[in-house]
């Protein structure tokens, strides 16, 4: 009996983080019913298949010591091979991959032969998908505004766009594949009535497996920032140049302290596409769902879901990129308490950068 091998390739911004989060919570009933996540000991499977997807994809660019990569994906391959039943690999930056890749994945993976591969892909709809992604790049160190963000989006410059693009994503990993191993899950548009852990249903369904067999959510992590907060780590990445210190100390003070923990907890207006943008947004999607239609793919959920729905005529757009200096400034001084905080749980050490963090606090509200 062949295994069978699910590759979750993304996209980024449509729930992968909860998915995982899932999964590695309930590693051990899955297992019970052959369904595996791939892992290895002494690593986390999000950690393990993280490292494994980089160096599969040969992403050398990755620094920082979470990003170690070298050897991981055949430690992978090795660790699939010796499951029967269903084995799960998940990672958003898979669908990045180019036919190369792929075509080293089936020949590690012997499919066609003792492995039977589908790909799965998630998908939302672009005007909530954007603003997370815009807001994943400021907390990864970029520097660019919303607008600069949606001009590259739109010319099809960003690396964003080309994983969002599941019609190219799905035709690089399912070229060889029958239409019917290529699933493409939606995610429920915002509001919708539907049971809280919707996508997990869905996605256990896309896997061919039971949902109640996973019954454990794990923490939601990954939760999207209010205007503010995102425009204050983007100051903050232009004063400290973070774009060249991934993976470092800045990395852990402002992504997962700030970013994850701190900020995100704030009350305030959510990011939101303008809406002179939905045109085109709208116009992409339904270019991208008549793919969908045609190829024959297993489509689990609604088309409709990714549908952008038409923007209130009377609601006030706020632009991102304008917030009023005392929105900033609360912001500033919350995240500050936050890094004196921890300067002073770590001691001495941390005087150095609690003092630089001042200084560039000083001149963020004073600009």
């Amino acid at each position: 009996m062949k295994r069978r091998v699910y590759v979750h390739v993304g996209a980024p911004k449509t729930g992968t983080t909860y998915l995982q989060n899932r999964l590695t919570a309930s590693l051990g009933v899955l297992a019970e019913h052959d369904v595996h996540y791939a892992t290895k000991p002494l690593l986390t499977p999000h950690l393990f298949q993280f490292r494994a997807a980089l160096d599969l994809l040969n992403r050398t660019d990755w620094r920082g010591p979470i990003a170690k990569s070298d050897g991981a994906w055949d430690a992978m391959a090795r660790r699939i091979r010796r499951h029967t039943g269903t084995v799960i690999l998940s990672h958003e930056i898979l669908a990045g991959a180019k036919a190369k890749h792929v075509a080293r994945l089936w020949d590690d993976l012997d499919v066609g032969n003792s492995t039977e591969l589908h790909i799965v892909y998630t998908a939302r709809d672009l005007a909530r998908q954007l603003p997370a992604a815009w807001q994943e790049g400021i907390k990864q160190g970029q520097r660019w505004s919303f607008a600069g963000f949606l001009e590259r989006f739109q010319t099809g410059r960003l690396w964003f766009y080309k994983v969002f693009d599941f019609p190219a994503v799905l035709t690089t990993w399912g070229a060889d594949l029958p239409p019917e191993r290529i699933h493409l899950v939606t995610l429920p548009p915002e509001g919708a009535d539907v049971p809280r852990d919707e996508l997990w249903h869905r996605f256990a369904t896309a896997c061919g497996f039971d949902a109640a067999w996973g019954p454990y959510e794990g923490p939601r992590d990954n939760r999207s920032l209010g205007m503010a907060e995102t425009q204050l780590i983007r100051r903050l990445n232009r004063r400290l140049d973070r774009s060249q210190r991934p993976g470092g100390k800045y990395d852990r003070l402002i992504r997962m302290m700030l970013a994850e923990k701190v900020l995100v907890d704030r009350d305030s207006e959510r990011v939101r596409v303008p809406p002179s943008l939905h045109p085109w947004l709208a116009e992409r999607t339904e270019r991208w769902i008549e793919w969908a239609e045609q190829s024959g793919i297993d489509v689990v959920g609604s088309l409709d879901d990714l549908r952008v729905p038409a923007p209130d005529p009377e609601a006030v757009w706020h632009d991102p990129d304008k917030i009023r200096p005392r929105a900033q400034l609360n912001a500033a001084l919350d995240a500050l308490a936050a890094m004196t905080d921890e300067a002073a749980r770590q001691g001495d050490p941390g005087a150095t950068l609690t003092a630089k963090v001042k200084r560039a606090s000083k001149r963020l509200v004073g600009s």
